[in-house]
């Protein structure tokens, strides 16, 4: 049998379902400037892009657009809320916590690639205690360059496993990470219940799956193409 390569997982929408906390920091934002509140299906759909995209998307969602000088500040207002309730109701999907423990078990290599910011992605990561699943975790603002520009990738491969071109497998939600792999040049699996606005199954990833205890052998039958 072969061996399972590196797994490289994004964070919200793919291991955490993080939208009822983003829900609670764009609404505060969003009443704070009088808008009304989005409710939870409109925000899932804005997810996965970073705070700035989210609140062009609210703000334009719930009235006029928001002005480019302006933003900087409400990303700030953002950040905030969100630092101080990002596990309040935020848990791993179905599956996550189970499958993770039996890959490290098999002494897998596995890392996190997200364009959440590194600063929110280590304490969530620590609070909802999945850090200790992963050898190396890259969040926004590690690198003057995110997702989906390959160097992050290969940056994340090379501290697992000491060789930045190893075997490795993306597995995501949106068409930022299938753009990630596409551009590294690796397999991607697509889980179905992330946040992207499109249809899972139009993304173009290699494997679809609904069921996170699936992606062990979906990354194993990839590998062995």
């Amino acid at each position: 049998m072969t061996s399972l390569p590196t797994l490289i997982f994004d964070l919200d929408g793919t291991l955490v379902d993080t939208a009822p906390d983003l829900l609670g920091a764009m609404n505060a934002v969003l009443i704070a400037q009088g808008r009304k509140p989005v409710d939870p299906e409109t925000l899932r759909h804005m997810v996965g892009f970073g705070a700035a995209s989210l609140i062009r998307q609210a703000m334009a969602a719930t009235g006029p657009a928001v002005a480019e000088d302006r933003l900087p500040a409400l990303v700030d207002d953002f950040v905030a809320h969100y630092a101080a309730h990002l596990a309040d109701s935020s848990k791993p999907f179905s599956g996550v916590v189970e499958t993770l423990a039996a890959l490290q078990k098999q002494g897998v290599k596995m890392g996190v690639l997200t364009n959440k910011p590194h600063e929110l992605t280590l304490p969530l990561l620590k609070a909802l205690d999945l850090d200790k699943f992963f050898g190396a975790i890259h969040g926004a603002g590690r690198y003057s360059y995110n997702k989906p520009d390959p160097r992050v990738f290969r940056h994340i491969v090379e501290e697992l496993t000491g060789n930045a071109n190893a075997p490795a497998v993306m597995i995501g939600d949106s068409a930022t990470d299938v753009a990630t792999a596409r551009a590294a040049g690796v397999p991607v699996i697509v889980v179905s219940y992330g946040y992207t606005p499109e249809p899972a199954h139009t993304l173009g990833g290699d494997a679809l799956t609904g069921d996170f205890t699936q992606i062990p052998a979906l990354a194993r039958g990839l590998t062995d193409q």
